[in-house]
């Protein structure tokens, strides 16, 4: 086996320092968006999770209007298990214990993009739509 550091001497002479200190700012700083912001910005990724919402939430326990039902009203921003992309995806995905809520991990054709999808349909739907996807709730 070659040893890296004939081959690039520059590696050898180097101070870890400059390489390090670049490395923790970008990842401090990357503020990396959650899935569901990427697909609120595409219409082919909303339609989906609006037909996955409709097809196995919407039509059976939460609805597409406020009323008179057992499971919450997910359009109005009132979030009981967190509001946040990654705290709605973790419902959506693991479901709420001693509830109707199952969890949908492995339950979607696409998996856990399906849910970001949901995600992002629900959040691209809700009344307080002023705010950007990953601060709504």
């Amino acid at each position: 086996m070659r040893d890296p550091l004939r081959l690039f001497p520059a590696i050898a002479t180097a101070s870890p320092i400059p390489l390090l200190t670049a490395l923790v700012f970008g990842v401090a700083c990357s503020g990396a968006e959650s899935p569901a912001a990427r697909y609120a910005a595409d219409p082919d990724a909303l339609k989906r999770g609006k037909s996955l919402f409709v097809g196995t939430c919407g039509a059976y326990c939460h609805g597409m209007r406020p009323g008179n039902r057992d499971a919450p009203y997910l359009f109005d921003c009132e979030w009981k298990h967190g509001g946040r992309d990654e705290e709605i995806f973790r419902t959506i995905r693991e479901g709420v214990p001693k509830t109707r809520m199952q969890g949908f991990a492995d339950r979607l054709p696409e998996g856990d993009e399906d849910i970001w999808r949901i995600v992002a349909y629900l959040k691209s739907r809700a009344e307080c739509a002023d705010a950007p996807v990953s601060d709504r709730g």
